[in-house]
This record gives C-alpha cells, sequence and structure tokens, in this order.
C-alpha cells in the first residue's frame, strides 16, 4: 500500500485575508466611482470569494462598495460552494435558466439597476455576446470598464500566498525527481508521465494537468502534446511540471539526457544555468524588468546558444485556473515598462539545444529567491 507523502501545508486563508483583499479592490472602485463589480473571471471570483466554479454556466461574484458580496451560481455547486466560500449570501441559478438575467436580475433586487457597474471585459467567460445581454438587461445603469484591475493588484503575493506557492515547488522537486528515476532506455514517455503523476497526486496537487513532457526530436517543442515515444539512448527528455495547489501553480524545466550526454550538451546547459543564475541575481525590487530580460537574452544569444530570442523570459505565477494556463499580466520582455515589487513570483525560464531550465522565483531585496530547489544541471 502508497502511504500519502505529506508536505507541511500551509493553513487555510483566514476570513480576514479575503477581507483585506476586498477592502483594496474597494478602494480602487471608490477612486473610479464604481458602484458594483461584477466579477467572472475564476481567479478573481477565488481571489475575493474562495469558491471556483464551473464554466458550464455563466457564473459572478457581484462585488457592491459596501455590504457583503453576493454569489451568483450554478444550484448544483451551492453545497461546493458553502465548503470553500467564507461568504454567506449566494443565489442560484438552475439549468433550465438563464444565468444573464439571473445576474442582472440579482444586481437590480439588490438595488444597483441604476448604478455604475464595472465589468471585466478582459475575463475569459465575459464573452461579447454575454457582456451585450448583460448591459441590455441593465438599461438604468452606467456600464464602465473594470479590465486589468484585479489582474494587477493579485501581483505581490501575501505570506500564505507565499506558502501555496512553495507547496506546489516543493511537488515540482518531488514530482520531476520521480519521473527521472523512471526515465530510461526503452522506457516509454507514458510510464514517465505516470511516475511524475503519481508522485504529484499523492504530494498534495490539485489539478490532473501535471506535466508538459517531449523527448528525443521533438524535446524543444516545450508545448507538445504528451507522444507515445519508447526513450533511446542519445534521447534529451524535457519535463516541465505545472501542478496546482489550493489553485497557486509553480514551474520548473528540466532536462535528462538518457545516456550519457555529449560535451556539447553539458556546454550548453551550463551557459544557460550561468547566464540564468546572473538574470536571478539582480531580481530585486525596484529593477527594471527589460534590465533583467536582457541579462538572460543577451547572455544566450551571445554565447551562440540560439540564432534568435523572440520569447518571454518570464512570467507571472499565482492563482491560474483553465481556459488560462498561464498569467501574462507581467512578461520580461526587451521593451518591459514596468519594475519588479517584492514578493512577486515569476516563472522564469531559458530553452536552447533541445534543453530548457526553470524556476519559481519571489522577488527579495536579496535578489530573486528560488523556491522550486531541484539541482540545476543536465540530468543523466
Amino acid at each position: 500500500m502508497i502511504q500519502m507523502q505529506h508536505l507541511p501545508f500551509p493553513p487555510p486563508f483566514p476570513v480576514e485575508e479575503f477581507q483585506s483583499r476586498l477592502a483594496a479592490l474597494r478602494a480602487i472602485m471608490a477612486a473610479r466611482r464604481v458602484d458594483l463589480v461584477v466579477v467572472d473571471q475564476f481567479e478573481h471570483m477565488v481571489y475575493f470569494g474562495g469558491h471556483l466554479p464551473t464554466a458550464a454556466l455563466y457564473q459572478a461574484l457581484l462585488v457592491p462598495l459596501s455590504g457583503e458580496p453576493v454569489a451568483v451560481i450554478r444550484a448544483l455547486d451551492a453545497p461546493v460552494f458553502v465548503e470553500t466560500s467564507w461568504l454567506s449570501d449566494c443565489v442560484a441559478i438552475g439549468d433550465s435558466d438563464n444565468p444573464l438575467k439571473v445576474v442582472a436580475d440579482t444586481i437590480i433586487a439588490k438595488g444597483h439597476g441604476a448604478s455604475t457597474v464595472g465589468l471585466e471585459r478582459d475575463s475569459h467567460f465575459l464573452t461579447v455576446n454575454r457582456a451585450l445581454e448583460l448591459e441590455t438587461r441593465l438599461p438604468n445603469a452606467k456600464v464602465v470598464d473594470f479590465s486589468s484591475v484585479m489582474w494587477e493588484m493579485r501581483q505581490v503575493k501575501s505570506a500564505l500566498e507565499l506558502a501555496c506557492l512553495q507547496v506546489a515547488a516543493d511537488i515540482c522537486d518531488r514530482a520531476t525527481t520521480a519521473g527521472f528515476e523512471a526515465a530510461m532506455a526503452g522506457v516509454n514517455e507514458r510510464e514517465v508521465c505516470a511516475a511524475i503523476t503519481a508522485e504529484a497526486l499523492r504530494s498534495g496537487a490539485d489539478n490532473t494537468r501535471l506535466v508538459l513532457m517531449a523527448s528525443g526530436p521533438r524535446s524543444a517543442a516545450l508545448h507538445g502534446a504528451l507522444g507515445h515515444r519508447t526513450l533511446a539512448d542519445g534521447d534529451i527528455l524535457h519535463v516541465e511540471m505545472v501542478p496546482h495547489f489550493r489553485g497557486y501553480t509553480s514551474r520548473i524545466m528540466r532536462p535528462k539526457s538518457i545516456g550519457a550526454p555529449t560535451d556539447e550538451q553539458l556546454h550548453a546547459a551550463d551557459t544557460m544555468i550561468r547566464v540564468q543564475d546572473e538574470q536571478f541575481h539582480a531580481m530585486k525590487p525596484g529593477a527594471d524588468a527589460s534590465e533583467i530580460d536582457r541579462i538572460l537574452r543577451e547572455g544566450i544569444l551571445s554565447a551562440g546558444l540560439r540564432d534568435s530570442y523572440t520569447n518571454v523570459t518570464g512570467y507571472t505565477l499565482g492563482l491560474v485556473f483553465i481556459p488560462r494556463t498561464s498569467d501574462f499580466t507581467r512578461v520580461f520582455l526587451a521593451d518591459s515598462d514596468w519594475r519588479l515589487e517584492e514578493n512577486q513570483v515569476f516563472h522564469m525560464y531559458t530553452w536552447a539545444a533541445g534543453m530548457a531550465f526553470s524556476e519559481t522565483v519571489v522577488v527579495t531585496p536579496e535578489g530573486g529567491r528560488r523556491l522550486t530547489k531541484m539541482e540545476r544541471k543536465l540530468f543523466s
């Protein structure tokens, strides 16, 4: 019988943390003179309300400038809402109901039919048709754009958020190690994936899409679909872990050589690690994001490891739910125009020569601190 391998899990978020988040949101609402915000992006519904809805029907969290927020959720999910949310006020949507009508009717019933109502126009769930219908059903309201606000305000992580990201990072380390132990010549990719998945789930991962993996000629396809290859001597196996813990995702990339690596591969790996370590060291509060990017981008190009470098060198980590698998609210590019803040967390990565290295990194006054702790090398 396999025993659960427990990590030291942090306590659940207290009501006080949700109330603090809500107070910060309401300060922005007041400054913009918005009376009520319709929150429908999943990350934001969880961030402020604690409950993760399903995508079967349109659902929303209605946040007024004062008073308790109201969740408008699928009736089928009401028992889960009671278990996971700190809120007490919810309106149930039956499967035969029109969700937009229920949301609009709730807004009117709560006295906001003629208020200034903010919509997340950058939400994945507020489609063009849904936004138009909602506005039509609120003929006396002043509907305004409230895009980007909640993505921005989630950038700096609290102590408990960092604790959740640390658990996810520990899962990255443990599951990658399990996968590499299983990876050898004659073993199918799927056996490696099974070893990774089993370890991640035993260690506390909440999600089931846990790993991106490719090998051999496809090792440079960072987002390739899982195949049916049998590993062979000379292959490079690429593993990227993407576990969630309480919705918070940490990430790591590592390569493993099946059989002895070549001198060229070892040199490329050592160079990538050295340049990336320099990048991490510079990740202090106030640092210019474009300068952080330059260290890695120019370092890899000047070393001759790539002819061009078009992708970002890092991006935001935190709460992430489907359909959005990565958060590009903050990214590192040559023309990035923003500065780092303490306790921001990023997935920093580089790849060349069919190999990739990445870490989950938190910004500290001493520089970027790795939450993922696995040894940085080309494994073999």
